[in-house]
């Protein structure tokens, strides 16, 4: 690269940072002013401006204000006080926002639920939250009722729409609501570290946990993307991704709503419909996560993928593969990646588009980064100590555990989950000196050496096989690559007498997919010890609602033919892969067959 270059990279870098530290600066713990304070400013400056438009309905900053009030004042007719919580329970629809910034301006928390959720994770969701009212509407109310007697206490059902039964009817109740804001007096004796919202973990590795939203959380999400993005109030942002989870329902919309812009919401997102919605709206940004991307990729070309406005692509989870793509067909001129924990204290941004890099920190302005490395045992899932008992930071290049310094300030801040024995188990103490305390992310990543980092794994998806450690998100990475495969999800399975996890790969695949040719690709692609020793094939992935792969069904159903229909294929160390069957299966948990 050309000193120029390096120099242009530079000031992007320092240009994006200092936009994102200037909003967030004066953020403080014990302010009284508060994420609703936030955004009411915003509805005082832009009232007549555009903020939202859903299914061919747009509303001004004023007209979603009125509709948050009626939400408070309704919420005030319950008697319900600060601290209390209502549990949201419905998907994407103009509501959805004013709901809990509504709710916000008495102080009561909103439990944002996983619209795709039912039966058991449903009512845990429910259970842990604490709420005592719960909003639906006519999609998610099934769902609901029939999670009901799995409730630890009663929950009374509001919807929008049509009331049945013990339902009360929401629309009519806000009716007779005021449209004025309430009186700030009834929240003059919150501070912003309290409570704002309750969003919940995808559950990919267990039931969903829920992680504490304090004001001042939700403000740096909201002022940072406002800054982070360069956003100006004509600035079109389209959000697909679901707002029950921080980057649609925080990040997207305080990108917007903070600088005079406007939203266009999606109910879900599609593949097929997105670059058509997002030219005939003249979008000029839209907010990613997870393989969103690689959906839009796999499509088939289409005129509106290179007739839109889009300036600015932002989120985070883009893959390296999919990223140069993603820009060249698209014809995107700008990505930003980001990474952060909801729960946690740790986020960074990747301002000057290092293709693949998750964010960075260089080391002249490692005294501004909580963030910090640390070598970790994979098969111990625990940081390594030194002989002085203290963690050992780790190099460029090497693999570690993402962990981020707890402080006083509210940036560095951990305000954890509901339950506080899960909240104290992500604390590591005395990691660099006696008495300290650092968030740990459980991501495995590693950095180079220009401060850039680059994710590696979740924690306890990366697994040992022949002594050697496999990273499953670097070997789906390469699979994808393998001609006629669309998606990839790699896993680690126990086999019966061998140490350590065998890998498994899940493919999606098309007509073209050869079983052969997958296996002499991936011969040529990966060592031995990461090539999957089991593959199978599925007619679709399936995702949480924020398009993370889910491994724990394929993880129990292992390898055995008995538990899983469709192909299913063992890598013979003579053959290659040859089909699973019950006498295969007999062989290889008997110890017969070579792995």
């Amino acid at each position: 690269m050309s000193l120029k270059a390096k120099l242009q990279r530079e000031w992007r870098f320092v240009r994006g940072l200092n936009r994102t530290l200037a909003r967030v600066k004066s953020i403080d713990s014990d302010s009284r002013n508060l994420v609703c304070d936030d955004l009411q400013d915003a509805v005082e400056t832009w009232r007549e401006r555009a903020a939202l438009t859903f299914e061919g309905r747009t509303v001004t900053y004023g007209e979603l204000d009125a509709i948050a009030n009626r939400f408070a004042h309704w919420g005030k007719g319950l008697n319900l006080r600060r601290g209390q919580t209502v549990a949201l329970f419905m998907p994407n629809r103009l509501e959805y926002f004013a709901v809990w910034y509504g709710l916000s301006k008495i102080g009561v928390v909103t439990a944002l639920i996983n619209n795709q959720l039912a039966g058991l994770p449903l009512a845990h969701c429910l259970n842990i939250s604490g709420a005592g009212h719960v909003i639906v509407d006519p999609e998610t109310a099934p769902a609901f009722e029939a999670a009901r007697p799995l409730l630890e206490k009663t929950v009374r059902e509001w919807v929008l729409g049509p009331a049945h039964g013990d339902q009360r009817d929401l629309v009519q109740a806000l009716k007779s609501c005021s449209q004025l804001p309430p009186d700030r007096s009834v929240r003059d004796d919150l501070r912003a570290h309290d409570t704002a919202l309750l969003i919940f973990t995808s559950g990919t590795t267990g039931m969903p946990k829920a992680a504490r939203i304090t004001h001042v959380r939700a403000q740096l999400y909201m002022r940072g993307f406002a800054g982070a993005t360069g956003a100006k109030a004509s600035d079109r942002i389209y959000v697909a991704l679901p707002l029950y989870h921080a980057t649609g329902g925080l990040c997207a919309l305080g990108a917007a709503f903070l600088n005079g812009g406007s939203v266009v919401l999606r109910r879900r997102f599609s593949a097929s419909h997105f670059w058509g919605e997002v030219a005939q709206e003249g979008c000029t940004m839209f907010v990613y996560i997870g393989e969103l991307c690689r959906y839009l990729v796999n499509q088939p070309p289409a005129e509106d993928e290179r007739r839109h406005k889009i300036r600015l692509a932002f989120g985070n989870g883009l893959r390296p593969d999919i990223w140069p793509l993603m820009k060249s067909r698209f014809r995107i001129p700008e990505i930003l990646e980001f990474y952060g924990a909801t729960e946690g204290n740790v986020s960074m941004f990747n301002f000057d588009g290092r293709e693949g890099a998750i964010g960075r920190a260089p080391k002249w302005l490692r005294g501004r980064f909580n963030i910090r490395l640390v070598q970790f045992d994979v098969e111990r899932e625990q940081p390594i100590r030194g002989a002085d008992g203290f963690c050992v930071e780790c190099g460029p290049g090497q693999i570690g555990e993402c962990i981020g310094k707890i402080g006083d300030d509210a940036r560095a801040e951990y305000s954890g989950y509901v339950d506080k024995a899960a909240t104290e188990k992500k604390v590591l103490r005395d990691v660099f000196a006696k008495g300290d305390a650092w968030f740990a992310t459980g991501d495995l990543m590693k950095t180079d050496a220009d401060g850039y980092f680059y994710f590696v794994d979740r924690i306890g998806d990366t697994f040992r096989w022949k002594g050697e450690n496999v990273s499953t998100n670097e070997v789906a990475e390469r699979l994808q690559a393998a001609p006629g495969v669309r998606e990839a999800n790699v896993y680690g399975v126990a086999v019966e007498g061998a140490e350590g996890r065998a890998g498994m790969a899940a493919l999606v695949v098309g007509p073209e997919f050869d079983i052969k040719a997958f296996g002499e690709h991936i011969a040529r692609d990966l060592p031995s010890y990461a090539q999957p020793l089991f593959v199978r094939i599925l007619p679709a992935m399936e995702t949480t609602g924020t398009f993370k792969l889910r491994k724990m069904d394929l993880v129990a159903d292992g390898y055995d033919p008995a538990r899983i229909k469709g192909p299913l294929y063992f890598h013979d160390a003579r053959r290659g892969y040859v089909k699973l069957t019950k006498a295969v299966h007999e062989r290889i948990t008997g110890g017969l067959a070579k792995v």
